[in-house]
């Protein structure tokens, strides 16, 4: 049976840190917890529908048809209006529609770009842009883990994508705004963190060269900081040494960390090296389990019930040199309506036990073997593209 990790309460006063308050004059961040594409969507396609100067999208996957046709609609209506339109597509995330959105917006008014089209990868440029934002008027905007595709609308048993995403409202939107028109940049410099005076809210773009190691220090901080519980959401879960170093012994000081992971992806490569991983995590007493209901694409953390981490930002080599986003938040109640997602689908996945990764020698010696070799050609790729 799955051990359940969390409870039905408010979480207590002494749980909980105080951060300080803004002040009465400054407008306060507010931040929403959405339950992927069918919580999100509606409320991006409204605020594409209300837009009355500025819309900026950015965005790795962008399905043309089902809800992709939708926001098409959207975004053309609004370039036809007279709304300053900028959409950012990967070339390689949307190799199958990029072009064919780009003809149907630009026709529109709309300025679009398509990021690193996949003959540049026979220049050398591999990276991609993996962002997921969508801001409009500099007041609202949508960040987290979702592309625009229909497998992220869908409901879990009808095999829709386990996803996260934050709604946040206020003057970091203001900020955000300012660093992507930046000199026409499409983010910020490196690892660039976006936050108002006193706000709980921070954002972080992460640009080209490497921007993305600010983003892992974040998960490093908060698991050196973590006193008693953490828990982490990962659809792509191969972190680096590091990393792995920092789970072990945030675990064996005492800390309940848990590991809600993929036991169905589409990127099969990456759940054999990620299994290479397993016993040395459950002899330290990481509780790992796997969600096998659909896939699993959230990037998600809650640290002590206080603070919370989403965003597009993977704990695997590659998201080190991509243009990622990570958003932070220190606020208990958004923490706990993380903690309950993340309980809910542990409630509903797999329990792994060590017995259920030991092997025979020989093919321990050899899958083992199989893993760290992927997660070791990862890595390499990783550095390469950061330098």
């Amino acid at each position: 049976m799955p051990v359940v990790l969390w409870e039905t309460r408010a979480p207590r006063r002494a749980d909980v840190d105080e951060t300080p308050a803004a002040p009465a004059s400054t407008p306060a961040d507010t931040v929403e917890l959405l339950d992927g594409g069918a919580e999100a969507y509606p409320r991006m396609l409204a605020a594409l529908a209300g837009a009355k100067r500025f819309i900026h999208l950015e965005i790795y996957i962008f399905q043309a048809t089902g809800v992709g046709a939708q926001f098409l609609d959207a975004l053309e209506a609004a370039a036809r209006r007279g709304i300053a339109v900028r959409v950012v597509v990967d070339g390689w995330g949307s190799a199958m529609t990029g072009r064919a959105i780009a003809t149907r917006l630009r026709e529109a008014g709309a300025s679009v770009k398509i990021y690193n089209r996949i003959l540049s990868m026979f220049v050398g440029r591999f990276r991609r842009n993996h962002k997921k934002i969508l801001l409009v008027d500099d007041e609202i905007a949508f960040l987290g883990g979702i592309n625009i595709g229909d497998e992220y609308a869908a409901k879990y048993e009808e095999g829709g994508w386990a996803d996260l995403a934050v709604e946040v409202r206020g003057p970091t939107c203001a900020r955000l705004g300012a660093v992507i028109r930046k000199q026409g940049r499409i983010g910020g410099r490196r690892g660039e963190r976006l936050s108002a005076p006193s706000s709980p809210v921070r954002i972080y773009l992460s640009g080209a060269r490497g921007g993305g190691r600010k983003l892992r220090r974040r998960y490093v901080r908060a698991l050196s900081l973590a006193q008693r519980e953490v828990l982490i959401a990962q659809g792509y879960f191969l972190p680096d040494r590091g990393l792995v170093r920092a789970l072990l012994r945030a675990a064996r000081r005492g800390v309940r960390v848990s590991l809600l992971l993929a036991g169905r992806t589409d990127v099969p490569f990456i759940r054999t090296a990620t299994l290479s991983l397993y016993d040395r995590l459950l002899r330290a007493g990481v509780v790992i389990h796997e969600w096998t209901t659909s896939v699993l694409h959230a990037k998600a953390a809650v640290v002590d019930d206080t603070r919370f981490l989403v965003g597009s930002f993977n704990l695997d080599p590659l998201s080190l040199s991509n243009e990622e986003t990570l958003v932070e938040v220190d606020d208990p109640e958004l923490a706990w309506q993380a903690r309950g997602w993340i309980g809910a689908h542990i409630e509903g996945a797999q329990l792994v036990k060590r017995d259920d990764v030991r092997r025979a020698p020989w093919q321990r010696w050899f899958t083992d073997r199989i893993g760290l070799a992927i997660a070791r050609l990862a890595e390499l790729l990783g550095r390469l593209l950061n330098r």
